[in-house]
Parts: structure tokens; C-alpha cells; sequence
């Protein structure tokens, strides 16, 4: 997500894009206590261990957790609640036909404020292993020191 174009991100999921091959992106909403909202707007919540599961039409994102509110006393939601996440049937039916595909998931990669809402960056990821997530990092390295060379040339 691009913060220019009027999106406050609150929060990241970095992890994901080590643990995880990214194959499609889509922007959901999410149902939200009054708690939670504060405690998003002031950033107390820890994505990296937040997926999101599918189950009787809706999709659900379960292990997201959002801080309880200091201000509010009684009323406080609890941190790992799970959360009905806000997409058309058509999506969902979609999602639905991809997740079944072996190894693949949904994965958050990012909470943001669009206008006054909240929305959640949501992939369809595959799992990487040990020796890919080794794999990608030697690539990594090495396109950076071709970087650097070509740098010192010039």
C-alpha cells in the first residue's frame, strides 16, 4: 500500500513477505469494536502471527492482536478475539477456490486507515521452506553486490 495517495499504515507485516511467497493482494474491511479502534489508531497491535481462514461464507481473521484500551475500563474487547473480515460473496467464493489449492493461505500483510476506515492488506500466499527462504536471501545478496560493483565502475 502507498501511504501518498491518503493511507496512514499502521502497521506492517514484514515477516511475511520472509515466511511466504505473495501471489495476489486484495483489500478487505474489518468489524471492529470501539476499543479496538482506538487502540489501531494508536498502534498497539502485532500482526506478524494473523492469518485468515474461511468458514461457513466469511472470512475470518484470527490471531490479530490489538492491545486492550487503556482509557476504557469496562468496556474492553479482548486482544485475540476473532475478527469478520468485510468482503463481497464473489470475492469470498473466489478465495475460497484458491485456498483450497494445496499450500496456499491468507495472510495479512498490512493494517491501514483509508479516509476514516480501516482496511487490512490481505494475500494469498504460499509457504516458503527452510532451503527456498535460503535461496531467496543468496539471490538477494548477490543482486546487491552486482549493485554495488557496477556502482564502483562508474
Amino acid at each position: 500500500m502507498n501511504q501518498s495517495k491518503g493511507n496512514k499504515i499502521i502497521v506492517r507485516n514484514r515477516k511475511a513477505w520472509h515466511d511466504y511467497e505473495i501471489t495476489a493482494t486484495l483489500e478487505a474491511g474489518i468489524s471492529l469494536l470501539g476499543s479496538e479502534v482506538k487502540s489501531l489508531r494508536d498502534g498497539k497491535v502485532n500482526i506478524s502471527d494473523a492469518y485468515a481462514e474461511i468458514s461457513d461464507g466469511e472470512v475470518l481473521l484470527k490471531n490479530l492482536h490489538i492491545s486492550p484500551y487503556k482509557m476504557s475500563a469496562e468496556n474492553n474487547h479482548n486482544p485475540l478475539r476473532v475478527r469478520r473480515l468485510l468482503l463481497h460473496k464473489r470475492e469470498i467464493r473466489k478465495l475460497k477456490a484458491k485456498t483450497e489449492q494445496k499450500g496456499m493461505t491468507l495472510i495479512p500483510l498490512s493494517i491501514y486507515l483509508k479516509g476514516k476506515v480501516f482496511k487490512i492488506e490481505l494475500s494469498l500466499a504460499i509457504g516458503r521452506r527452510k532451503y527456498d527462504k535460503r535461496e531467496v536471501i543468496a539471490k538477494a545478496d548477490a543482486a546487491r553486490k552486482m549493485q554495488s560493483a557496477i556502482k564502483k565502475d562508474m
